[in-house]
């Protein structure tokens, strides 16, 4: 990791149609991105979301998809925008279809776009289904997440989402305690968090490492990832809850 190297760099997000996908801490991840971006960005989601936190500071817009073109081009020029379509539970929103995205970032001239683009219950850990993962075209690229806290905790329903597709991917058994084997095989696996991959490249994150501990055990994970899947270039390592210094290690080859 070069000097004064951030996130932005890192997980080379400062431009285009940037989605993320896993479990444990999407939302938190697309949205420090967003913060720290210098110029104009977008936040958005292509499947339900829930409201925008205020503290993201951006201009909202929420309309169905025939008006919503319109109220993101009424926001403010100058502002970050985040956008969604109406949900009819008022808890959240609902997503936006991925061609409209697509034309929003193009011709309301986004540097870059965040996109949360499947969805893990509040889990820390989770396999995608076949249809699940809702990814743009044009994406640039996606990022793949999943929850250091994950490591060490029965495979259940309180920290994992889609538990027989984990099973599958990674050999793990019902209340099974979670290895960093079974989070290798994950980000490694071309049926887990490298489903979304396609013609898109698949910069893996492990988050909420927020000890030395957990760090050891997100180390090894991202070590066997590494091992198992050739065209993985790095994963890294984050603590979002450390906003001004959220990387803790970036392991590569």
């Amino acid at each position: 990791m070069s000097r004064g190297e951030t996130l932005l760099d890192l997980l080379d997000a400062r431009t285009g149609i940037v989605c993320a996908v896993g479990a444990g801490g999407k939302k938190s991840l697309l949205h420090h991105l967003a913060r720290n971006h210098p110029g104009r960005v977008a936040v958005t989601g292509t499947v339900v979301t829930p409201h925008f936190p205020a503290s993201l500071g951006f201009g909202v817009a929420i309309a169905p998809p025939a008006d919503l073109f319109a109220a993101v081009a009424a926001l403010e020029r100058g502002a970050g925008a985040a956008y969604a379509c109406p949900h009819e539970k008022n808890d959240r929103h609902s997503g936006v279809p991925p061609e409209l995205v697509e034309r929003i970032h193009r011709e309301q001239g986004f540097a870059a776009t965040y996109v949360k683009a499947d969805g893990a219950r509040m889990r820390w850990i989770k396999a995608p289904d076949d249809d699940e993962q809702v990814v743009p075209a044009s994406c640039r690229h996606v990022l793949a997440i999943v929850s250091a806290r994950a490591i060490g905790k029965p495979l259940g329903e309180r920290v994992a989402h889609r538990i027989a597709r984990l099973q599958a991917v990674t050999g793990l058994a019902p209340d099974e305690p979670i290895l960093p084997l079974h989070v290798g095989r994950l980000i490694a696996s071309p049926a887990g968090l490298q489903k979304a991959s396609g013609s898109h490249r698949v910069l893996p994150v492990i988050n909420m490492v927020d000890d030395k501990h957990r760090e050891a055990l997100a180390r090894e994970a991202a070590a066997i990832a590494l091992d198992l899947n050739p065209s993985i270039e790095q994963v890294v390592l984050t603590c979002l809850q450390r906003d001004d210094d959220p990387i803790v290690a970036v392991i590569r080859r």
